[in-house]
């Protein structure tokens, strides 16, 4: 093998060439070739976006269930909130009731005046 057919070799493996400047310049691709890696690719990106598009819906669903999921335990805590707070103010009102009977059927027993100095006239 003379040395002609070694930098031939070199030169299709490397895919550079060095020209008489000693700039290295690419060697040149064919049209045909680059058409296969076009062609190739395209069935490459159709499946990469279909599983974009799939595990973009898949999250967005898990979030969907997520926000349903929180907002029924929010709703749930403030409707055990609201029953709390309507028995408090029922149990209020009742002894608010029994207090003012009790208030309405009490006696004077002993009339006293305070004066500011603080003494019982």
């Amino acid at each position: 093998m003379n040395d002609e057919e070694r930098k031939i070799i070199i030169s299709r493996i490397a895919e550079y060439r060095q020209d008489e400047s000693g700039e290295f310049q690419r060697a040149p691709v064919s049209p045909l070739n680059r058409w296969l890696t076009y062609a190739m690719l395209i069935p490459v990106v159709v499946v990469m976006v279909f599983a974009g598009i799939f595990f973009f819906a898949a999250f967005l669903a898990l979030v969907a269930v997520a926000v349903v999921v929180v907002g029924i335990r929010f709703w749930w805590l403030r409707r055990k909130h609201e029953k709390t707070m309507q028995q408090s103010n029922d149990v209020n009102r009742q002894s608010g009731m029994d207090q003012a009977v009790i208030i309405e059927d009490a006696q004077i027993i002993e009339e006293t005046e305070v004066h500011r100095s603080g003494q019982k006239k």
